[in-house]
């Protein structure tokens, strides 16, 4: 397949968080690279505070997809009527939907944020791929602004104030070097909180992406040392510490 192709394809949801897409590293691997290798590849659980995030991205950039979340009227996940309609699967409760529609709604009535999500030559959900330290990345903007040259990402965040500890925490550091290979553009994190509303506009220091790029690089050789070596027996890992 041509890069063109590849591309195109990774545009479909079921393709690029499926197995063609595993073939690529992306951000979300640069946590299990750099603390459990071995655990690179394995499904994990959905969590309510990631089926918030998604809806809340769906609602601004793909409203016509919400129709796929399932949404239970339950006060919490611990009810009967949420276990027998939920069959298992990690399901939005009412309130927690009513709340994203208040978050959705107070992004958008923002002129600047919507200035930036609405405004012209806007690319939305947008696929791609390049090469970092030897290996393959992929990663899909949320947002891209050609007037500003931006590349734009939306995050929720149980307490703004401490948006800024917890973006190194999560790696969005990386995911700013990454997407700024990737796009060319320089990032911005729109956040809102789920619990004042506020908003926050966190654009992304020199030392920000240098970070990133350090995470990059060392996910990278672990990456080669436990899948791109034959040499390397994972039955002999260990981890080394000083106390």
């Amino acid at each position: 397949m041509t890069e063109e192709e590849i591309i195109d394809k990774l545009q479909e949801d079921e393709h690029y968080y499926g197995d063609f897409g595993k073939q690529f590293r992306s951000n979300s691997d640069i946590g299990t690279l750099l603390s459990n290798p071995l655990a690179l590849g394995k499904d994990f659980k959905k969590s309510p505070a990631l089926l918030i995030g998604g809806y809340f991205h769906t609602a601004i950039l793909e409203p016509d997809k919400l129709i796929n979340f399932r949404v239970v009227e339950s006060s919490t996940r611990n009810t009967k009527m949420y276990k027998e309609i939920s069959g298992g699967e990690m399901c939005l409760l009412q309130h927690e939907v009513d709340q994203i529609d208040l978050m959705t709604e107070t992004v958008l009535n923002n002129d600047v944020c919507r200035s930036l999500i609405r405004g012209p030559n806007i690319e939305y959900e947008r696929p791609a791929l390049v090469d970092l330290e030897g290996l393959k990345w992929k990663g899909k903007a949320d947002i891209i602004n050609h007037e500003e040259k931006l590349v734009i990402d939306l995050k929720t965040s149980g307490d703004i104030n401490r948006f800024r500890s917890s973006a190194f925490r999560y790696n969005y550091d990386s995911q700013a070097y990454i997407y700024s290979k990737l796009f060319g553009y320089e990032m911005l994190f729109i956040v809102i909180d789920k619990t004042t509303k506020q908003i926050g506009l966190f654009d992304c220091s020199p030392d920000f992406y240098e970070g990133g790029k350090d995470k990059v690089q060392r996910a990278a050789e672990q990456y080669k040392l436990f899948y791109d070596n034959p040499n390397f027996d994972p039955k002999n890992y260990f981890l080394t510490k000083t106390l």
